[in-house]
């Protein structure tokens, strides 16, 4: 029974007035409290009365994701989130349903880089040092639970580079612009997107975003994937962007690639993930140090991965076959990472360790096709400097990582490298081939050092500085190849 008039009772009716006002606020900022705790709130004595107000502010602002269409800025809506410059333009509703809004971003990156001897020295470039600088925007409009229109333009520029790739320059264009649709389903969720989207699977080996160079991979896609427990089910068709750098909103979708397939993934497969995907790569006038002709690729790809007792790793493996013109095509690759974290020690140091491998083309001429097609690699798997890419190759790799804080990490690390046969060439970025290395010399390509330190500078400020020193093979040194160096300083922002 509540208490009678007097002091107490006073009180006891100011505490319910108190409770219910912080009901008030905590149900205007969208805190969901069960049908009951209402009652229960207003009877509650003053001890318990600021409790619905700290349920209320629960409420955190998401972290800027590598993915931006990702972000939910929905928790602006509340009142009590803290508020930073410019949220006004992070979280701008046009209806009462606190779903529906539209959102603004941008990201910035600034990358110096000082490439002494691309190609080791066995191409037309020469030593250069250069600014990469890739902007973008993007407007993220949610249109209640279901519907997003996301659209983002870039802008990449290379500054004071002699040698300018399709992956180096994109003038002011589109990067992405699709319609998403998220929807129960049963009993899991259905998702689809369609338009120019960015995708990537796993570690991004062989599908990736490509964040790596200065210019992202895109396609001009339809994805749909299920989501049910620990099952997700995906299908996509694409045709990969086409990059062209003449002028503004002039990339297209590549009429003579596509890439299509379905996939799997399964949480908790023992002490990990499983996923596994096929794919049909298509693509016309197709050229290889073998042969040519319109390539019809067959991908079969399984990867498992996990982290146990302080224990991770992450193996995948691919097969391809299909035919390049009249040859047919036996290749294959096998990429590994695992480590072990000392979590009691200072710094928290993991010692590492990468294997690669994959197949190039044994003996030329014979009808047969053996290497190895990295499709759409992230171009930073190695390192950033791309001296060496993922064909015709044999990589292993042990690293160490500390962080001597929370907000900064430091890589060390020895990369050592042979070609999978002396048939194939020593093959770089992009799948060019180091120019006459093919059917020469041993298998020993060289090794490398790579330091790499990452820092947190401010919120959503992120530094890194990366040095690569590669040392040649005789193989490469007797062509009149040399040693090559890399330096890489890079400033990301993200809003």
């Amino acid at each position: 029974m509540p208490p009678a008039d007097g002091p107490a009772g006073r009180r006891y009716r100011r505490a319910r007035r108190l409770a219910r006002v912080a009901l008030c606020l905590a149900a205007s900022a969208g805190a969901a409290l069960p049908g009951h705790a209402w009652a229960q709130a207003a009877d509650a004595q003053p001890t318990s009365a600021p409790a619905p107000a700290a349920a209320a502010c629960a409420a955190k602002r998401p972290p800027v994701m590598f993915n931006r269409w990702q972000e939910d800025w929905s928790v602006l809506a509340s009142p009590c989130v803290p508020r930073q410059p410019f949220d006004a333009l992070k979280y701008i509703p046009f209806s009462g349903d606190p779903d529906t809004y539209l959102s603004l971003g941008a990201n910035l990156r600034e990358r110096v880089e000082v490439n002494n001897t691309p190609l080791f020295g066995l191409g037309a470039a020469r030593a250069n040092t250069y600014l990469l600088q890739r902007a973008e925007i993007h407007a993220d409009a949610r249109l209640g639970k279901y519907v997003q229109v996301f659209v983002q333009l870039e802008d990449a520029r290379p500054f004071g580079k002699d040698m300018v790739s399709p992956t180096d320059k994109n003038v002011v264009d589109v990067e992405q612009a699709f319609i998403a649709v998220v929807h129960p389903l049963g009993d899991g969720v259905f998702k689809a997107r369609v338009g120019r989207q960015e995708m990537a699977f796993d570690l991004q080996r062989f599908i990736s975003v490509r964040d790596g160079p200065n210019v992202r991979q895109a396609f001009d896609a339809l994805w749909a994937d299920w989501e049910i427990n620990r099952w997700r089910l995906i299908a996509y068709a694409t045709q990969p962007v086409q990059y062209r750098d003449n002028q503004a909103f002039d990339d297209v979708s590549n009429r003579d690639l596509t890439f299509s397939g379905v996939r799997v993934e399964r949480q908790n497969v023992g002490p990990g993930d499983l996923s596994a995907y096929y794919s049909r790569y298509n693509r016309c006038n197709a050229r290889f140090l073998d042969g040519g002709g319109d390539e019809h690729r067959n991908v079969f790809d399984a990867r498992y991965s996990g982290n146990v007792n302080h224990i991770d790793w992450d193996v995948e493996g691919m097969v391809q076959t299909g035919h390049v013109g009249n040859q047919t095509i036996n290749a294959w690759a096998l990429g590994s990472l695992s480590g072990y974290t000392f979590a009691t020690l200072p710094w928290k140091p993991r010692a590492g360790l990468q294997v690669d491998a994959a197949s190039g083309d044994r003996h030329p001429g014979d009808g047969h096709i053996g290497t190895f097609n990295p499709l759409f690699p992230n171009g930073y798997y190695f390192t950033l400097a791309g001296y060496t890419g993922y064909s015709n190759l044999i990589h292993v790799k042990p690293s160490i990582t500390v962080k001597p804080t929370s907000k900064l990490s430091v890589l060390a690390a020895a990369g050592f490298q042979w070609r999978a046969t002396t048939g194939d060439a020593v093959y770089a970025q992009g799948n060019a081939t180091v120019p006459g290395t093919a059917g020469r010399g041993s298998r020993w390509t060289g090794m490398y050092l790579q330091l790499r330190t990452e820092v947190t500078l401010a919120a959503n400020l992120i530094g890194a500085v990366e040095a690569v020193h590669f040392q040649v093979g005789d193989s490469i040194r007797e062509l009149g190849g040399r040693n090559a160096d890399y330096v890489g300083v890079e400033l990301k922002y993200g809003w």
